[in-house]
């Protein structure tokens, strides 16, 4: 899961976005008029205002994008056009934010003196002439009049800037990408740090791939909760609504209850709105789902422990997983280290209609006192990464994220695998899983782990025929997630 504190900062000029310079809600450089005038005396199209507010908040509360969007970006009154267009632009500035400050930072004569309101318009003006590829002349006008929105003094400055990022473009990433990693890093918008990461994890060419599909829009997919409903109901129920959803193939398998909806506005219709209200289906990634299945053991386990529950999705998939595969769910305990999630899951559960034996906050690295001397038939570890694989949902995480978080997030790995093996019956399975890409925080893991004491007593199970569950990200398919089964020995 991605790791919800992993939003560190670090890196030169061009690795990160620049700092707030405070409390920009006060006028910084001269008075303004109030927001709601500045708006409405600004011709600023409705789409880039409501981004605007997004990268803002975004900005101020180092919030994600995707949650802002949801509330402020898809229930308001704007036309479909220009919800889709607000998203694109609030998700393309979280992803490149630190790409877009170092070109706006090349092009003002005192960085820091600017406003942080009228950084983020430039920022959306900037996203737009450099990777939308739009009119300039439109880009540097509406760019323009989203400063104005928020200090009208800084109109002109706007202006000036715009012109000189626009004369910037036929040059911009600032040498040949196939040569210069920095530039390579620039093309695609990743700190420099996490280019040079990726390309020694994954090899030059599935690096690029990589860094090229984390830019793409992310496909959405649901789960069919097969305690509640039958995916012939569920299909039934969205081409009533006007979306044919797809079945979900990964690496040539099928992946069961997985459906892909072309057309996400269709989650607007009220029949569909009725299927999420009754618990019958659930918003999750193809390889989330995925992950869910292939941690399942190959018979019932009369108990089943799931680390990291948080809110309780993948409890929702296991169960309907068992379901699917033993005829009936499992006796199963959630454990998350967090009060109000655990609070959550109960919650869900009852929507769900998902049986939770015990939802229990603890901590996870300290089992022991958790649990006592209970063991379990299959443990499963959902742990906190760097959530690298899921860039296209949450892009802000690539300019959160630090080196030394990672391996802080690759030790608590480690730390909750020792742990957890204690609780393992003798004829038990291990599980771990994370949706990032980086090598520290999986192979890395799972060797050290097996190096360790606690883990000397287990060997790698294989998952359908392979050693581990690595899905790929490339435009159209499932987030990259990752996941191995531990087995005791015999």
């Amino acid at each position: 899961m991605p790791d919800p504190a992993s939003d560190a900062q670090g890196g030169p000029r061009g690795d990160r976005p620049r700092k707030p310079r405070g409390d920009s809600s006060r006028p910084q450089g001269g008075s303004a008029k109030p927001a709601r005038e500045e708006q409405r005396s600004s011709k600023a199209s409705p789409a880039r205002l409501a981004a605007l507010d997004v990268c803002r908040e975004v900005r101020r509360r180092d919030a994600y994008a995707q949650d802002l969007i949801a509330a402020r970006v898809d229930e308001s009154r704007m036309a479909p056009e220009d919800r889709a267009f607000a998203t694109l632009l609030a998700l393309g500035v979280a992803s490149s934010v630190g790409t877009l400050d170092e070109v706006l930072d090349r092009a003002l004569n005192n960085p820091a003196d600017v406003q942080d309101d009228v950084r983020d318009a430039l920022r959306i003006a900037v996203y737009e002439i450099l990777f939308l590829n739009k009119s300039p002349h439109a880009a540097v006008d509406q760019g323009v009049e989203l400063v104005r929105s928020v200090q009208p003094r800084a109109a002109g400055l706007g202006n000036a800037v715009l012109r000189r990022v626009v004369a910037m473009k036929e040059a911009f990433p600032f040498g040949d990408p196939t040569r210069d990693v920095a530039a390579l890093a620039r093309l695609h918008a990743f700190p420099l740090w996490l280019a040079k990461r990726l390309i020694a994890d994954l090899g030059p060419r599935a690096a690029v791939d990589f860094m090229r599909a984390s830019n793409e829009p992310a496909p959405l997919f649901v789960a069919v909760n097969e305690i509640e409903a039958t995916l012939d109901e569920v299909r039934s129920t969205f081409a009533e609504a006007g979306s044919a959803v797809e079945p979900v193939e990964i690496d040539g398998a099928r992946v069961p209850g997985c459906l892909r909806v072309p057309d996400p506005r269709v989650l607007q219709d009220a029949r569909v709105k009725r299927l999420f209200a009754q618990g019958k289906v659930l918003v999750s990634d193809a390889a989330s789902q995925l992950v869910a299945e292939s941690v399942l053991p190959a018979h019932m386990p009369a108990s089943f422990l799931e680390v990291g529950a948080g809110r309780g999705t993948k409890t929702i998939l296991l169960q309907s997983g068992a379901l699917r595969a033993y005829g009936s769910q499992m006796e199963l305990v959630a454990l998350d280290n967090h009060a109000f999630k655990t609070d959550l899951l109960r919650e869900r559960a009852r929507t769900y209609g998902v049986h939770v034996a015990e939802a229990l906050t603890g901590d996870a690295t300290e089992l022991d006192e958790v649990l006592g001397a209970r063991c379990f038939d299959a443990v499963f570890i959902d742990a906190p990464c760097s959530g690298l694989g899921t860039l296209r949902r949450h892009p802000e995480i690539r300019w959160r994220l630090t080196e030394e978080r990672m391996g802080e997030l690759a030790a608590l790995g480690l730390a909750l695998l020792r742990s957890a093996a204690g609780h393992v019956s003798p004829r038990g399975q291990l599980a771990y899983a994370t949706c990032t890409v980086a090598h520290v925080e999986n192979n890395a893991v799972v060797k050290r782990f097996l190096e360790s004491p606690e883990g000397a007593g287990f060997e790698l199970a294989p998952i359908a025929g392979r050693s581990c569950v690595a899905t790929r990200l490339a435009p159209g398919t499932s987030d990259a997630h990752f996941a191995v089964r531990f087995a005791r020995k015999r």
